[in-house]
């Protein structure tokens, strides 16, 4: 069994209209949600061995504050194919992966990660920024994923389902 774990980008900010859809960084409350997922990460005893992120800056951003705040040690992975990915993209970067990894989380945008979340569980569930889910795959090496793969949602959680704390 693996375990996947999909997160949509925190909220990006939309300030500074110049910039490309690429170079939109966090705004106020992503800054806040990335690292509040994070806790949870840590609080669940989630901490993936990899994290792999779409290359855009607000995905980058939000895996870099939930990596700090939830523990996780290793390097941030960025793969260009993430950005604005279908689900098929998601799925080839994870056949490829090591199996030494038996917890990976993939970092990327709407509408790819609840098209991918839909393909893989057969659940319509909205994810909205900073929403996480937790899978767990029927799979023993990451090349045996393909668009067949079913797995289970474990979880669901949206940033303002969560408790509020103070920060």
């Amino acid at each position: 069994m693996k375990t996947l774990l999909i997160l949509r980008h925190a909220k990006s900010s939309w300030k500074k209209p110049g910039l490309t859809d690429h170079d939109r960084p966090l705004n106020k409350r992503g800054k806040h949600d990335a690292p509040r997922m994070g806790e949870l990460i840590r609080e669940k005893a989630l901490v993936p061995d990899l994290i792999v992120s779409s290359s855009a800056k607000r995905a980058r951003q939000t895996a870099d504050r939930l990596a700090q705040a939830c523990g996780y040690q290793n390097e941030v992975r960025l793969e260009d194919d993430l950005y604005m990915a279908h689900p098929e993209a998601f799925i080839q970067v994870l056949k490829f992966l090591s199996d030494e990894f038996d917890s990976v989380m993939v970092v990327g945008h709407n509408p790819g990660v609840e098209e991918l979340l839909r393909l893989l569980t057969g659940r319509e569930e909205v994810v909205p920024t900073a929403a996480l889910a937790h899978l767990t795959l029927p799979i023993r090496r990451w090349s045996e994923m393909n668009g067949q793969t079913t797995g289970e949602l474990t979880n669901l959680w949206r940033p303002k389902e969560l408790p509020q704390i103070n920060s």
